[in-house]
């Protein structure tokens, strides 16, 4: 019983080994993928981002034109950033902020139209 008396004197007068989360923070690491975010505006709603994700957190509706994450079941592993064909999705090297309850990120956007170009021998392209 008395074999812990030492350590325990120690760590009480020594300094926190560990920091008051979420007051004190740390930098991330060079490198890290952090907060997960859309520029609605280059996004083109193609689902891709949503069949890539492993943790299926990402739902997209191209009736309503919506583009939904959920926050609390994203890893963040970067997967659905490597296969936005438009680059429209991006990691911030800054993680997120704590949330008391759950929040989902939901962004509205524009399906955009393909234009059909007419080239000289009168055959249409997209």
């Amino acid at each position: 019983m008395f074999t812990f008396t030492s350590n325990i004197l120690k760590n009480f007068l020594s300094q926190r080994a560990t920091r008051r989360y979420p007051f004190e923070t740390r930098s991330p690491f060079d490198g890290a993928r952090g907060m997960l975010l859309n520029h609605i505006e280059k996004c083109n709603l193609c689902s891709i981002c949503a069949v890539k994700c492993p943790s299926q957190c990402i739902t997209v509706d191209r009736k309503a034109s919506t583009w939904e994450c959920d926050p609390f079941a994203c890893v963040y592993c970067g997967i659905c950033v490597d296969a936005c064909p438009e680059s429209a999705l991006y990691q911030k090297p800054e993680y997120r902020q704590v949330a008391e309850k759950r929040e989902m990120i939901s962004l509205k956007g524009e399906i955009k139209k393909k234009v059909k170009k007419e080239t000289d021998n009168g055959i249409e392209s997209e």
